[in-house]
């Protein structure tokens, strides 16, 4: 499955791959993956944080000097480049952007005792994916903004459109993903993974 995922982002017209990724797993990415994949995009590998939002921060403070970045999580391994290039065109006029699909469930909103409060209109829903996209500047400061406020504050924080829009109040645009683009975190999910690739 690795090789899919950093296949897309290398035959993308993203221009540099930068891998975060836990201090004991940066030799085995770096030979494991990026030279075994021949992956002439790579050009860092660095070590992310306690949270997700501080590993997203060492990787932006890594591509100082992009222009726009776009961030992904690693348990998304059936992205595309056509997903990453429309991404990259999204991002080019919007500043912020984000992949995702609309919600095929019903969804229920539950108090603390388990009981449905309210059940908000379906076609308002998306399910959101990754790459997330936004221009470098923008999402610099949301994150400088972010990591200045007691961390008590931020164990809310899912993603980085959130970033964006609680610290800047920055609008977020939809892009179309795909219902393939699933994140792999359960036993069923490997199951439904293992079946995409036997197609």
């Amino acid at each position: 499955m690795e090789q899919l995922k950093w296949k897309a982002f290398e035959d993308s017209r993203i221009d540099n791959i930068i891998l975060v990724v836990g201090n004991n797993d940066i030799e085995y990415c770096r030979k494991e993956i990026a030279q075994k994949f021949k992956l002439e995009k790579v050009k860092a590998i660095v070590e992310g944080g306690k949270e997700r939002y501080h590993s997203a921060f060492q990787g932006i403070k890594q591509a100082d000097g992009a222009e726009y970045v776009l961030i992904h999580d690693g348990a998304r391994p059936f992205i595309t480049a056509e997903i990453i290039n429309r991404t990259i065109e999204e991002v080019i006029t919007h500043k912020a952007c984000i992949v995702g699909v609309p919600t095929k469930d019903t969804i229920k909103m539950v108090d603390d005792k388990g009981f449905v409060y309210e059940t908000p209109d379906r076609n308002k829903l998306w399910s959101i994916q990754t790459p997330q996209a936004f221009s470098y500047e923008l999402i610099l400061e949301a994150y400088n903004k972010l990591l200045s406020l007691p961390a008590v504050n931020l164990q809310n924080i899912t993603d980085d459109a959130m970033v964006v829009e609680q610290m800047l109040h920055q609008p977020v645009k939809l892009v179309m993903g795909s219902y393939r683009n699933i994140k792999i975190t359960t036993v069923e999910d490997l199951i439904i993974g293992n079946s995409f690739l036997e197609e």
